[in-house]
């Protein structure tokens, strides 16, 4: 059973940073890339950032260049968003899921639970 758990939100001032992790299970980075992915209430679910399988391809929305990168231990089965310079508008619950490298971060195979990750101004 594929599993992907996000971990790591929390409460941070504006400026500061965070790191997620995401922990998948029941597949290896071999099968799936991974995604990052967060929603506010009431708005739509957005494409944050996607790592291949070799880490050698990445993605990042226009909003986050520059201030999150993203990376994977796949001895670990984990992948990590670091997350500087973060802003109020970065508040969200942050998801991570597995993927398609080339289909990210339009399509989505398998989600994950979230993480809350909360900037305060």
């Amino acid at each position: 059973e594929v599993q992907l758990q996000a971990s790591g939100g929390g409460l941070v001032q504006a400026g500061g940073s965070l790191r997620p992790s995401c922990a998948a299970s029941g597949f290896t980075f071999d099968d799936y890339a991974i995604g990052w992915f967060r929603q506010v209430p009431g708005k739509e679910r957005e494409g944050v950032s996607c790592i291949s399988s070799s880490g050698d391809s990445t993605y990042y929305a226009d909003s986050v260049k520059g201030r999150f990168t993203v990376s994977s231990d796949n001895a670990k089965n984990t992948v990590y968003l670091q997350m500087n310079s973060l802003k109020p508008e970065d508040t969200a619950v942050y998801y991570c899921a597995a993927v398609y490298i080339s289909r990210c971060p339009r399509e989505v195979l398998y989600w994950g639970q979230g993480t809350l990750v909360t900037v305060s101004s």
